[in-house]
């Protein structure tokens, strides 16, 4: 990242950062545009810049990337990161169009939740992601879903076979390890072993193989649009403008690298795999976590030991070790309330 590019406006924010907290892309559209571009903005807080081809027929060796951030309002570590990438990217193309190497949709998530410095207005966005919202239907969040379905089904309609969609993150909770994705189990064996292999090399910790959806943004776009498709979680939660983007440097370097198209960096060590062997759901307001507020994920759980309990109902784990993630008491009825994973590589 520039030394420019992270100058600090008088307002105390890069000029960047603001401009895509506020979902504000006209500088960088400009920039791609001059640089002979095809520049679109399908929704508000959404950007897509394609290269422009002969007679529609686009090229199938140019992968289509999709990287969002800021589905959940507090997590803004990930918009300074692609902020700045995104700046320096567009500035770059005006001199080296070959610069950016992909044809990229950047969705910044929950727009309103983010100016207002929360985690959403009514419901949690990343559960929206679904054919059946039930009570979440009457959300804010509910159409700006199908804003970002739209968008995202629009963009990879004529995209060749390598498809990439990158869901920045960062966790409410602390963890044993610092940063970890979850890939959906059915991305393609040969999308999937990429995806792992650039995991690899922007330092991420653990992934999670994750069997079904929780109505997330990334498994929508692995199972309807044939992305090679992730949540990624980048630490903890933080204020804009007071993350340490020092612990972001090489997930910013793997992902500057993949929209330049640059070779492959090494991979520092391989992620720890899990699996999922339960998921935790909250059935009714009589739903208590075994455990408190300070539990960090990928906590380590004996067999037999209790997890949660709702009503009659009570959850244990079921192998000699569990790990939980994720653990929120707090989701509405009939969402997820955590994750329990076992170690498998």
């Amino acid at each position: 990242m520039s030394a420019d590019a992270m100058t600090a406006t008088a307002g105390g924010l890069p000029p960047a950062v603001q401009a895509l907290a506020q979902a504000d892309f006209g500088f960088v559209a400009q920039l791609f545009a001059s640089a002979g571009f095809a520049v679109a903005l399908p929704a508000p807080g959404m950007l897509q810049v394609k290269a422009t081809v002969a007679e529609n027929a686009p090229d199938p060796r140019r992968a289509s990337v999709v990287l969002s951030v800021g589905v959940h309002g507090d997590e803004t570590g990930p918009i300074e990161v692609l902020a700045h990438l995104l700046d320096a990217l567009a500035r770059d193309v005006s001199v080296q169009p070959h610069a950016l190497a992909v044809d990229l949709l950047v969705c910044v998530g929950n727009v309103d939740a983010i100016r207002a410095g929360k985690r959403f207005v009514d419901a949690d966005l990343n559960r929206m992601f679904r054919p059946v919202r039930g009570s979440l239907a009457q959300a804010a969040e509910s159409a700006r879903a199908d804003e970002m379905i739209a968008a995202t089904r629009a963009f990879f309609s004529d995209a060749g076979p390598l498809r990439w969609h990158l869901d920045l993150h960062t966790a409410i909770r602390p963890s044993v390890y610092p940063t970890f994705a979850i890939v959906p189990d059915l991305v393609e064996e040969g999308a999937r072993a990429a995806l792992i292999d650039w995991l690899g090399q922007a330092a991420i910790g653990a992934i999670i193989m994750n069997p079904q959806s929780a109505g997330t943004y990334s498994y929508y776009s692995a199972e309807h649009c044939g992305a090679a498709a992730s949540t990624v979680e980048l630490g903890r939660v933080g204020v804009l403008g007071d993350n340490d983007l020092s612990l972001f440097e090489d997930v910013s370097q793997a992902l500057d690298g993949l929209l330049r198209g640059l070779p492959a960096r090494p991979v520092k060590a391989p992620p720890h795999v899990f699996k999922v062997a339960q998921e935790i759901i909250k059935h009714s307001d009589d739903f208590r976590m075994a455990f408190d507020r300070s539990t960090h994920n990928f906590t380590s759980l004996p067999r037999h030991a209790v997890i949660a309990s709702d009503g009659e109902t009570v959850y244990t784990v079921q192998n000699a070790q569990e790990l939980v993630v994720f653990p929120n008491p707090d989701v509405r009825v009939g969402l997820r309330a955590g994750l329990m994973v076992v170690r498998v590589a």
